[in-house]
């Protein structure tokens, strides 16, 4: 419920989150759709400070963006979470309703797959995922919509591969699993997404075959990454982690303003802008 002037709130939670671009891509959109009572900002929240913040929320609250480390904290306290979120066990999006209920979702995974999309890529055969955290969790449940092969996890340790093999499982996806010495195969693979920290791919640059597949490199920041250059320089299609961010925030805004469609371009000019800024 709205406050009696008709302000609303919305903010982006994390720790660290000084660097989040999703205050420049929330408040765009609230430009755009004429949205001249809402406001959105970020706080520096950890997990030990998460209860109380959310329990201090009042009605003019209409929704969170949540990073890590709080996309898992986060789901105790919730009323209900989407399907998407309870399959990844993360939720990066809650909703408070005019009932004052929190609602959770993902909107990370369907935001891949609209990002994928984008650049023509409806379904693939198979994939290749660098890299084993939070967000290769969120990488193989797009894959299980739109792979139809196996997808090869390449991992620095027996017990991340372990992990990746269960979210297959979970997730219904065929994942083997290689070590990380392997990983210049996966350039092979006709959609490989690089889910490593900044640097952590440079060594496999040389790697790049002659006609590459797709690369979805979820970095933004620094960007592009050493991989996603040369894996355009040799024409093959990028997807970046830009378009991962305004894909996920579109669906952030329409959920939480009841708003649609969200303005993409403008949300990524501005995002774009602000990277430039940098």
């Amino acid at each position: 419920m709205a406050s009696a002037d008709g302000r609303r709130r919305a903010a982006a939670l994390g720790s660290p989150i000084a660097h989040s671009l999703s205050p420049v891509l929330h408040r765009t959109a609230y430009r755009e759709l004429g949205l001249t009572g809402w406001s959105y900002d970020r706080f520096e929240i950890d997990e030990a400070a998460l209860p109380g913040f959310v329990q201090g929320l009042d009605s003019t609250w209409a929704g969170l963006s949540l990073t890590m480390p709080l996309k898992r904290a986060v789901i105790p306290l919730l009323d209900s979470i989407s399907e998407t979120a309870s399959s990844v066990e993360a939720v990066n999006t809650v909703v408070f309703t005019d009932d004052g209920r929190r609602l959770g979702d993902n909107t990370d995974v369907p935001g891949m797959i609209a990002a994928l999309r984008e650049r023509g890529v409806e379904k693939t055969e198979s994939a290749a995922v660098l890299g084993a955290g939070a967000t290769a969790s969120s990488a193989l449940a797009a894959l299980s919509e739109i792979c139809t092969g196996p997808v090869t996890a390449y991992v620095r340790s027996r017990e991340r591969g372990q992990e990746m093999r269960g979210w297959g499982e979970r997730l219904g996806v065929d994942v083997r699993i290689s070590d990380w010495a392997e990983a210049e195969q996966a350039l092979h693979t006709p959609l490989v997404i690089a889910t490593t920290p900044a640097g952590a791919t440079d060594a496999l640059v040389d790697a790049v075959p002659d006609r590459p597949g797709t690369l979805f490199d979820v970095l933004y920041e620094p960007w592009p990454t050493g991989l996603a250059a040369a894996w355009a320089a040799r024409n093959g299609a990028v997807v970046g982690g830009l378009d991962l961010l305004v894909h996920q925030a579109v669906l952030q805004v329409e959920q939480m303003t009841g708003r649609a469609p969200a303005p993409l371009a403008a949300m990524r000019q501005a995002g774009e802008a602000a990277l430039a800024a940098r």
